[in-house]
């Protein structure tokens, strides 16, 4: 954002603004502009300029042609009568804003002005045109290290001037409405961009240069007599002059040299600043200095404090000095406290009409006319003088320094309201700081539970939405708050009070790159300041969102004398998005807080002892030591009976011990509470005797928990009531009192009741905790209670009335006559407007106020006095009208059914109705009253309005907006107007009549302050109608029933959204509303308006997306170029006798290969048929494949044959062929996936799909880089119609590389993600049954035609009996993708021999089972299973081997039956004793293994279902086919596959290839050298026979051999089991949250895989692992290992990649690979370690050894060319050997003996054998060898015969 000049190519210096301002509406002036061109290609500027008429353009003295375009300024629609367009007219608007980011006025470089470099003027023109006194140069000025070519500066001038502005700048003028009104005028942040609609610029916060303005206004606005004389004349005018005020510093005011009745004024801003922050208003100001603080004129620099002046319209002069008179004292605090001013004055301009309370700019700040306030207010205060000291704290923090990045507002933001925080607490005092946190921190806790976002966002580029701003200024400086607290704690650090000077001062010198603070460069000044580390503090609270919620408990336990305190802590805000993976990214929920935590602990006499508990886990115990030995019944101490004396002193009135007593209760002394009869009269409850035992016997008084306000959480603590009373009595924190009030009021009983009306009572409490233990009476006020809440309410206010005669007479009976109003004890008179709110809340069980405070609320009004009160009753009066609104109506909801439609309310008895007809008189009084002699702002107006509006609501009387009509007019109180609206909203406000009123308001009101409130109020009147009832719904939602099925949480989502679609639907079949004539005749013209306000507009077409249906707009034409086609997909035609390797599943390079869409399993794409020297004859007719005489597959072929064969013969023909079938696709596929393809284009998910990915519009730059070949679904109707397709499977394979690709690029738990899961989702249903259909109609069509005759046999190339060398991965160009044309042979391969093979003849008769595309695996994997190829091939002419059907394939399929019959037998028969011997059995030679079985085929057959190739698995890996299409693990290796080629001489082996379990992934066969060969290896995994197929291999104990052929190496060493090792990585593993689907068996039911045991034939799961451990079935530790890794491999057969199974195995399988490591790590065993330990000591202690028992040092030895002979990686000597041995870095003795060796040698290398370190290095060494040798020698003996020693757990079990 800061780089934007980069892009724009020049950056602005200087600005000057010469503005001409008529009252009446008009401006005219012009800009000069000083551009410093970053780039010589400049020729166009850019800049921004929004209602303004340009008049000419002049670039550097010469015209310049322009263009300016408006974008608001010319908003059209393509039918703007009718309303039906709202849509389109949004579309606009959107655009609109998007135009105008790049400028809407464009000014061309006239060819005179030549942008040349500045030669050796670098940096010379910014510095000269800003360049002021330190230290207000900005920093980012002068830090130019680098040298950029600099260019001569370009001066652009632009006359412009502007009529009657909607927005940027605002003129209040009188009208007829306002005939009083003082004109005035002045800037007003209306919208975003308010700055450019009053001057061209760059509008632009982080854009700054220095500014100069000229203001020419006329001199007076008075109007005068003609006939009076010049002196008169002159001194009228003067009594209020037009006055400016303007950011920066005013230079001079001078008559306009051509014009007595103007004045010109001069302002300078030399300090660098925004557009964005320059403000300016003009008027017949009245001006107030504010005077210099006299005791601090000037400070030890001698720096004279900055000027300071108020300004504010005539007849607000009494309220001006009130209001500022304060504002002296906050610039000296935050002088004093943060640094100097940064500018050179400060002006506060109180002006009308502000849409906003405050405007901050450079140096001034405008505020609304609302905040002044008079000598007689009281409530007022406080409000205004946070918001003015705010105002002058955003001098330092948000306009002198700004946020780096949008994501860094909260820092700006809240730096600033919590430098205002701490005026406040100088200026109201602690208590009210403390306070003001503490309602701050509740208000947080409530808000943050998850629907709101973190405060810092640094990933958001765009500003805060305004909807969560006012959360973050509450949050910021709470946040800030705790950081403070926490950075004090460190002992070295003083917190942000040492923090934040730093960072002012380094924005005033120029340390602050161009005063831009981000969220990093303040965290690391605080480390820097504090030396505390505050990421996991910025990564909970500033980056992450939600409050922690604590649950404490505390018990003394007397054995160990410490109090047990129990913490648990929840996260609301990260269980709301437990389950929402879309929500936890966006949100950042913290799901633990972790930190110190202050608990103060008052021991029984009365002393605090703080503890901290250190918070790192969510449940935790801590033991905090107690330090009175004694209990708390003992407190005859000198310490406690001094306490006492002092109490007593000070009762009596000596300040000095009032002073010095620290705990004792607050309310002590009080008369009223210790004179017996009052306490009678006052009904004053004791504890009881078992009470005081209770609390004698307590070791302490009670405890506070986060005594240091270090968090921003809701706890909740439990402990007895006494002890909060202690707590509240005897504290003196004002949050410890108001704590105890919270909990004390939820256990509502006398004894409570007394104590929080003593405490209203005293007031040595601070005032505000009187007014909420006030509130928490009314909690005690129960019937059960006998009223004893209100029966004190009454009493404590009774001290504000005529005492009764009788000091008992009935209080709730008496008739309550207040005193004349005195407020002089502002204290007092916030505790009696307490009290009435309390009494007026106070409530029957039947939600009906007692009779007796109804009464009582209206005698309050009636018998107020205030003629004696030095200060203003309005806002108590309202509080009155308040309290007997709220008293009036009830809280409890009528039942259904008890109104019925005559009745207007609920029924009322007489008493009621007379109480409510003289509340509606009394209100009604002052309602005239407050019109006769109004009060400040007319409040008792808009109180009365209030309580209007709420027994309306109630119910209680008609709601009559007659009464209030007038008051919606021009000429009231803003505040007035706009309750007055809102009393009408909440009727029928739209009938036409009102309705056009309503928007007249909305497009002409004078204030845009109602203009905004009404279009607001205008959408939610609405909702709120629907909800009273006020507007019917239609009759589907009186029917609407829920169902309960096991869905409840979908069904009420559903449900809520029906309810407001028929909301919606209510309101635009509604003839008064939807059909409203009003709206639909002027919504369009007025949203259509140039000057129509930017909210309002925004309000317009929210109301029309409401009420009327928006027309569909017809999409733009788009025109897609798609980018070539790659050439492996349109390949030249290969010779016909070329076969594919992969005749079924063409693979496109990049992407996923296609499903098959007959059989569940794939075939090895490793096999493929070369042909020989000459090319047969393709025959016209498809060849079957030769395979056993099975019925079944005859006539499955048969069906598949015969389109492709009639398409052949068309080709042969010449036949045409339409575009779309070009590459050999039947009609039937075009059809059915033209039409798959029309249906996934208007999915409801397809949105994502629809066109390719563009990576700047869909905001993923780098998706090109992940995703190499990209697919879409138009890109899909291309190659479709285009003929790209050789069949649907083809069509499907490029839908599955869309969806893989999609899966990829996109998280689990994305949107993206989910609408990919859909898609694919909707695909597979659709797809099967499109599949089933034209499965059908080939059947049909098959046996339709005669059977193709029996073919001659079929040649195969002979193999010689070794395999083929290491096959490589096919090439595209063989693959069908890449051969459409060419036919293929579908051959059945039965074990690598067709020896006995021979083609059958078709039978039409046999029986023929339906195929199951779906099923995951046939009922018997037969060899013709594989899908036919789409066109025929002719077979290749090969060796003349002839193979014919001679009936010896019957007995061939006996053997088969009865080999896998066999198979079967040793399958169940297996157990893991015939494992662990066939692992030991060496593996016998190749060759013998190739002897033995001379049956290949037959071998093949009986293990179909146990091997599969892993070339295979390798394609599924990279392919996603859809989990029930999966290839099954037990899945034939080698059957139905193409014929492979010839291999050359040498060994033959099969591939390798899963065991039957499905564990190994190099499992290897040998073949027998028999004519068809078996499918080649892969380079990678290892050829080793094994015996009947039941070895195991592990790659941790085998590694791999290379793809030679060479036999494999002998196995390693096997480790002996360590089961504890094994558990512990086990209950690791286990400890992951992705374990938790592998810590059982597969459940194939409740987990919904119901062919699970049908795919995994040897499942494995971590509970089966520790049973297996537990039984002691292991006895290697590489069989622990590989029964882990088959729980990765089960889980990654079972389930597609990228689906959460196998990420959750990914993530397992990463830590099970760390742990393996650690535990598989050598290590010397402890005995070993013991003894070598030893022989170190001992070396070190021989003498011999002085030489080496430190690391050389070159330079203390005078050797400076050690390390060039010895290089240090090389040095050893006996220290470092020694730490390494500590270390466990050597693994055996040798190791640790190689070092020494090592460390000997390096000695004699460099001083030489003969030299005396050298004789000495042969000493010692012949010492160590000595000393190694029984360490060696008996090894074996030491581990044995230390078994009773006790040795660190590390140790290995061995053996």
């Amino acid at each position: 954002m800061q780089r934007e000049h980069t892009r724009r190519g020049f950056t602005i210096s200087h600005q000057k603004v010469v503005l001409e301002i008529d009252f009446s509406g008009h401006i005219w002036g012009y800009t000069t502009i000083t551009l410093n061109p970053t780039s010589k290609d400049l020729k166009t500027i850019h800049l921004h300029a929004r209602q303004c008429a340009i008049h000419g353009v002049t670039v550097g003295s010469f015209p310049a042609d322009f263009v300016h375009q408006d974008p608001f300024a010319h908003l059209s629609v393509s039918n703007p009568q009718d309303v039906h367009n709202h849509p389109e007219l949004k579309r606009r608007v959107y655009s609109a804003l998007a135009e105008g980011d790049e400028g809407e006025l464009s000014i061309s470089i006239p060819r005179e002005v030549a942008v040349t470099p500045s030669g050796n003027r670098a940096q010379t023109g910014i510095v000269s045109e800003a360049a002021t006194p330190e230290p207000q140069t900005p920093g980012h000025m002068a830090q130019q290290p680098h040298p950029v070519t600099e260019y001569k500066q370009i001066e652009v001038t632009i006359t412009y001037s502007l009529k009657n502005p909607a927005d940027g700048v605002q003129f209040v003028l009188p009208s007829e409405a306002y005939p009083t009104r003082v004109p005035h005028v002045f800037t007003t942040p209306s919208s975003p961009d308010a700055a450019r609609c009053w001057v061209p610029c760059i509008d632009n916060l982080w854009e700054k240069c220095a500014w100069d303005f000229e203001f020419v206004v006329p001199r007076s606005l008075e109007q005068h007599d003609p006939v009076s004389d010049d002196e008169d004349e002159t001194e009228d005018g003067d009594d209020y002059p037009t006055v400016v005020i303007c950011s920066g510093e005013l230079v001079e005011q001078v008559a306009h040299p051509y014009n007595s009745s103007k004045t010109i004024f001069l302002f300078s801003q030399p300090v660098a600043t925004s557009i964005q922050h320059i403000a300016w208003a003009a008027g017949p100001f009245h001006v107030h200095t504010i005077p210099a603080d006299l005791s601090a004129a000037e400070d030890a620099s001698g720096t004279t404090q900055p000027l300071m002046d108020a300004f504010c319209l005539p007849g607000h002069e009494a309220f001006l000095a009130c209001t500022v008179a304060f504002m002296r004292s906050a610039m000296s605090f935050y002088v004093t406290e943060f640094g100097s001013y940064p500018f050179g004055s400060y002006k506060l301009v109180f002006v009308e009409e502000l849409p906003s309370q405050r405007y901050d700019a450079a140096t001034l700040s405008l505020v609304s006319v609302e905040m002044l306030h008079g000598e007689d207010a009281i409530d007022q205060v406080f409000e205004a003088r946070h918001t003015l000291s705010h105002a002058l704290a955003c001098q330092w923090i948000g306009v002198n320094i700004q946020q780096k990045m949008w994501s860094d507002t909260w820092l700006v933001n809240g730096l600033g309201l919590y430098i205002t925080g701490l005026f406040i607490r100088k200026l109201f005092g602690t208590n009210e700081y403390r306070y003001r946190l503490k309602k701050d921190m509740e208000r947080v806790i409530e808000l943050d539970n998850g629907s709101m976002p973190p405060i810092c966002q640094p990933q958001t580029l765009e500003p805060p939405d305004a909807a969560n701003i006012p959360f973050i200024n509450l949050k910021a400086p709470l946040v800030l708050h705790i950081l403070d607290r926490r950075l004090g704690k460190s002992g070295t650090s003083l917190g942000l009070s040492r923090v934040l000077p730093k960072l002012f001062l380094s924005a005033l010198t120029g340390d602050m790159p161009n005063n831009l603070l981000s969220t990093h460069s303040f965290l690391r000044m605080c480390r820097k300041v504090s030396g505390i580390d505050p990421r996991s503090f910025a990564e909970q609270w500033i980056y992450g969102s939600g409050c922690p919620t604590f649950g404490f408990s505390a018990s003394f336990n007397r054995k160990k004398m410490a109090v047990e305190i129990t913490m648990r802590q929840d996260a609301p805000a990260y269980k709301a998005h437990e389950s929402n993976e879309v929500g936890k990214l966006m949100m950042k929920p913290v799901p633990f807080f972790e930190g110190q935590m202050t608990i103060r602990i008052h021991e029984a006499d009365g002393t605090p002892y703080e503890h901290v508990l250190d918070i790192r886990s969510p449940f935790k115990r801590y033991e905090v030591p107690f330090n009175t030995k004694y209990k708390r019944v003992r407190r005859n101490t000198k310490r406690y009976l001094a306490r006492q004396a002092a109490a007593q002193a000070a009762a009596e009135g000596d300040a000095d011990a009032a002073a010095a007593m620290d705990m004792v209760d607050m309310g002590f002394g009080l008369e009223i509470w210790e004179n017996e009869q009052e306490r009678e009269n006052w009904k004053v409850a004791d504890w009881t005797e078992e009470d005081e035992q209770n609390m004698a016997g307590q070791t302490y008084e009670w405890i506070r928990i986060d005594a240091d306000f270090e968090w921003i959480a809701a706890i909740a603590f439990d402990q007895k009531d006494y002890m909060w009373v202690s707590q509240l009595q005897r504290d003196r924190d004002v949050v410890a009192q108001y704590e105890a009030i919270a909990v004390l009021s939820k256990m509502p009983n006398a004894i409570i009741s007394s104590t929080l009306t003593k405490t209203v009572l005293v007031s040595n409490y601070y005032y505000r905790i009187r007014c909420e233990a006030a509130a928490a009476l009314v909690t005690c006020a129960t019937q059960k209670l006998d009223w004893l809440g209100l029966f004190h309410l009454f009493k404590l206010f009774l001290r504000y009335c005529y005492e009764p005669e009788d000091p008992k007479a009935d209080l709730f009976n008496h008739t309550y006559v207040p005193r004349p109003n005195d407020f002089s004890d502002l204290a007092e008179y916030f505790v009696r407007k307490s009290i009435l709110r309390a009494i007026s809340r106070v409530r029957f069980e039947n939600g009906k106020t007692p009779p007796v405070i109804r009464q009582f609320l209206i005698d309050q009004l009636r018998y107020n006095d205030n003629t004696t009160n030095p200060y203003a009753d309005a806002l108590y009066i309202c509080t009155i009208i308040a309290a007997l609104g709220c008293a009036t109506v009830s809280t409890v909801p009528p039942e259904r059914g008890e109104f019925i439609s005559s009745e207007s309310g609920p029924v009322q008895d007489p008493q009621d109705a007379e109480l409510l007809q003289k509340a509606l008189s009394e209100v009604d009084r002052y309602r005239s009253m407050d019109r006769l002699i109004p009060t400040f702002h007319n409040v008792v107006t808009v109180a009365v309005i209030e309580f209007h509006m709420l027994l309306s609501l109630a119910s209680l009387i008609p709601h009559d907006p007659r009464p209030f009509f007038p008051l919606t007019r021009e000429g009231n109180y803003i505040q007035v107007r706009m309750a007055a609206f809102d009393y009408l909203f909440l009727g029928k406000w739209y009938v036409p009549k009102i309705m056009r009123y309503v928007l007249a308001v909305m497009t002409n009101d004078s204030s845009r302050i109602v203009r905004r409130h009404v279009a607001r109020n205008a959408c939610q009147s609405l909702a709120l109608l629907v909800n009273m009832a006020e507007m019917r719904t239609p009759k589907e939602a009186d029917s609407l029933m829920i169902e309960e099925d096991g869905n409840g949480g979908e069904k009420v989502k559903e449900n809520k959204k029906s309810e407001i679609d028929l909301m919606i639907k209510a309101l635009r079949k509604d003839r008064e509303v939807g059909k409203n004539e009003a709206v639909r005749e002027f919504l369009m013209p007025i949203a259509l308006a140039p000057d129509t306000d930017s909210e309002v507009r925004w309000c317009l077409l929210k109301l029309a997306d409401l009420l009327i249906r928006g027309a569909e707009e017809a999409p733009p034409k788009v025109t897609i170029h798609l980018p070539p086609t790659p050439v492996v997909e349109n390949a030249p035609p290969i010779p016909p006798v070329k076969l594919p390797s992969k005749p079924i599943r063409p693979i496109k390079p990049g992407g996923p290969p296609p499903r098959s869409p007959h059989t569940p399993f794939t075939v090895p794409p490793k096999l493929k048929l070369v042909p020989s020297g000459t090319q047969g004859e393709a025959p016209a007719v498809r060849t079957p494949p030769v395979a056993p005489p099975i019925a079944v597959v005859e006539k499955r072929k048969e069906a598949h044959v015969s389109k492709p064969s009639a398409k052949a013969n068309e080709k042969k023909v010449g036949k045409a062929v339409p575009k779309a079938q070009t590459s050999g696709m039947s009609v039937n596929d075009l059809r059915a996936c033209r039409s798959a393809l029309k249906k996934l284009q208007t999915n409801k998910h397809a949105a994502l799909f629809l066109q390719p990915v563009d990576p700047v519009r869909d905001r993923a730059p780098n998706y090109f880089d992940i995703i190499k070949s990209p697919m879409d679904l138009s890109t899909m109707h291309a190659k479709l119609e285009s003929g790209q397709y050789k069949d649907r499977f083809a069509f499907e394979a490029d839908f599955r590389l869309m969806v893989n690709n999609a899966k990829t690029y996109n998280m689990p738990g994305s949107f993206a993600h989910n609408e990919t899961l859909a898609m694919e989702s909707f695909f597979d249903k659709l797809w099967v049954r499109i599949h089933k259909t034209l499965e059908a109609a080939n059947s049909k069509a098959a046996q339709e035609r005669p059977p193709p005759p029996p073919t001659p046999s079929i040649r195969v190339p002979a193999p010689a009996p070794t395999p083929a060398p290491a096959p490589t991965k096919p090439s595209p160009a063989s693959t069908p993708a890449a051969t459409p044309s060419v036919p293929t042979i579908k051959l059945k391969i039965g074990g690598g021999s067709s020896t006995n093979s021979a083609a059958p003849s078709p039978s039409p008769a046999a029986p023929k089972p339906a195929p199951k595309p779906k099923g995951r695996k046939p009922k018997e994997p037969m060899l013709s299973e594989v899908p036919p190829p789409t066109a025929p091939a002719p077979p290749p002419p090969a060796p003349p081997t002839t193979f014919e059907d001679d009936g010896s394939l019957d007995l061939l399929e006996e053997v088969i039956a009865i080999e896998r019959e066999k198979k079967q037998e040793r399958k169940h028969a297996s157990s893991s004793n015939q494992r662990e011997r066939e692992r030991e059995r060496p593996a016998p030679p190749p060759i013998e293994k190739g002897k033995e079985r001379v049956m290949p085929k037959l071998i093949i057959g009986k293990r179909k279902k146990e091997i599969v190739d892993p070339t295979e698995d390798e394609i599924l890996a990279l392919a996603t086919p859809a989990k029930k299409e999966r290839t099954s693990v037990p899945a034939p290796s080698s059957s139905a596959v193409p014929p492979p080629a010839p291999p050359p001489a040498t060994k033959h082996l099969e591939p390798p290839v899963p065991a039957k379990n499905g564990v190994s992934a190099h499992k290897t066969r040998e073949k027998p050298p028999k004519p068809s060969p078996a499918p080649e290896p892969a380079p990678a995994p290892t050829p080793r026979p094994s015996t009947k197929g039941k070895e195991k291999e592990k790659d941790v104990s085998r590694p791999a051999t290379p793809a030679n052929g060479k036999a494999k190496k002998a196995p390693t060493q096997t480790t002996p089991i360590n089961e504890k090792k094994c558990r512990d990585i086990v209950k690791t593993l286990l400890k992951l949250p992705e374990a938790i689907i592998f810590s059982r068996p597969v459940d194939p039911v409740a987990d919904g895989c119901p062919t699970y045991y049908e795919e995994i034939k040897e499942p494995m799961d971590f509970g089966t692992i520790s049973n297996k451990l537990n039984e002691g079935k292991y006895s290697t530790m590489e069989e622990f290992a590989r029964d882990i890794e088959l729980v990765f491999q089960n889980c990654r057969t079972f389930n597609p990649p990228t689906t959460y199974p196998v990420m959750c195995a990914d993530a397992v399988e990463r830590v099970w690979k760390k742990e393996w490591a650690k535990a598989m790590e050598k290590r010397l065993s402890y005995a070993e370690k013991r003894s070598l330990q030893g022989l170190m000591k001992t070396l070190i202690n021989d003498h011999i050894s002085w030489v080496f028992r430190e690391p050389v040092d070159p330079v203390v030895l005078g050797i400076p060319t050690y390390f060039d002979i010895i290089p240090k990686k090389d040095a050893r000597d006996l220290r470092t050997i020694q730490q390494k041995l500590n270390a466990d870095k050597y693994d055996s003795v040798e190791a640790f003996e190689a070092d020494l060796d090592l460390m000997i040698h390096n000695a004699i290398t460099f001083n030489g054998a003969d030299s005396e370190v050298g004789q000495l290095a042969v000493q010692l060494r012949n010492r160590y060898r000595e000393l190694l040798v029984p360490i060696r020698g008996t090894n074996g003996k030491r581990k044995g015969g230390e078994k009773g020693t006790p040795q660190p757990a590390k140790r290995v079990k061995l053996g």
